[in-house]
């Protein structure tokens, strides 16, 4: 969601291909991009070639449109040969929509870590027609603005079956230190947090190709945010923690292959950028709270733009995020306003 410097960082490729056209980025790994009707208009996955199938790294949102799509890039980039496995790089509907339509059209075999399993499943079969109780209190715990509140309270939340193909039991479980075997090549596994619980990234042992997901992005900080499921959470600390272990394992010939925008290389410079971000953004929160202010009230110095309804949850659970931080350090405080807000203080 936060702005990060591109100005030192490399891409072999300037331009993005079309919708479901596919790039050999690499011998055997084909880059192609599916499109999302939101601000980020696009999710990248890659098909890793096994000879008589291939491997899928996440697939996109489920629609019409992306079956549409998905059927041209079977029939083209992928030959017609099947997909035999998906692996999984979290559960976000964006990355996991397709992933239950290709097991059910070819029988594949579904790779992932146990909390990206278990979030997507669960998510996918939690179907709420209104509003939980739980995120009108978040809402307004966070300081949310009554309109926007109301108005929540009176749409239809979105539901990850509304964008996700039903995901069948069953799947090979992976964990840190773990090797895949996936398109010629050895991939050792490291796991990352903070986006997204037991987040899957895969480091090739046989050349410089990383897949990151939305771990590792160039131009982007990955949404980190607080969500009604577990409000006193502080994906912050892992989402640092993450980035530092990751960072060791980084060299600049890396190419890092990103769930979103383009592949790039110079990931040392990159996992330094996304440490500093976060930290610069904690600054800046530090100063603005040595007046209280509630969660929605905490944009300006956090994001350093303007936060249209659009983004506005996103942009609230990030805010919830990076409070929570604070507090749990022990660097602010917080007590409830009369109306159910927090508010939080860096004062004495």
């Amino acid at each position: 969601m936060m702005d990060g410097s591109t100005g030192i960082l490399h891409y072999p490729h300037a331009e993005p291909q079309d919708w479901g056209e596919a790039v050999e980025i690499a011998e055997g790994v084909l880059w192609i991009r599916l499109p999302l009707p939101m601000a980020l208009n696009h999710v990248n996955i890659y098909a890793l070639d096994d000879g008589d199938s291939w491997t899928v790294v996440d697939a996109g949102f489920h629609s019409k449109h992306s079956v549409e799509l998905w059927e041209k890039v079977l029939a083209g980039p992928l030959a017609g040969r099947p997909v035999g496995r998906v692996i999984l790089t979290h559960h976000h509907p964006d990355h996991v929509g397709m992933v239950g339509w290709l097991m059910e059209r070819f029988g594949a075999e579904l790779v992932t870590t146990r909390t990206a399993w278990l979030f997507a499943r669960m998510l996918i079969l939690d179907v709420e027609d209104k509003a939980s109780e739980q995120s009108l209190e978040f809402l307004r715990g966070a300081g949310s603005p009554p309109e926007i509140y109301e108005a929540r309270k009176a749409q239809r939340p979105y539901n990850f079956a509304d964008t996700s193909y039903p995901l069948p039991v069953g799947y090979t479980r992976v964990k840190q230190d773990d090797v895949l075997h996936a398109g010629g090549r050895d991939w050792d596994v490291h796991i990352g947090n903070g986006h997204a619980p037991e987040h899957l990234t895969m480091w090739s042992r046989s050349d410089n190709l990383v897949i990151a997901g939305d771990q590792i992005i160039s131009s982007i900080s990955p949404n980190i945010g607080v969500y009604p499921t577990e409000p006193d959470a502080d994906p912050v600390a892992e989402w640092l923690e993450s980035c530092g272990r990751l960072a060791g394992l980084a060299h600049e010939q890396h190419l890092v292959l990103s769930g979103h925008k383009l592949p790039f290389s110079g990931l040392p410079v990159r996992m330094r950028q996304l440490i500093e971000n976060h930290h610069g953004a904690l600054g800046r929160l530090r100063e603005h709270l040595r007046t209280p202010h509630t969660a929605a009230e905490c944009f300006a110095p956090l994001f350093k733009r303007s936060i249209d309804e659009g983004i506005f949850g996103l942009a609230l659970a990030e805010s919830v995020a990076h409070l929570n931080h604070l507090h749990q350090a022990g660097e602010v405080t917080r007590w409830r306003r009369e109306d159910g807000a927090w508010l939080w203080h860096a004062g004495e």
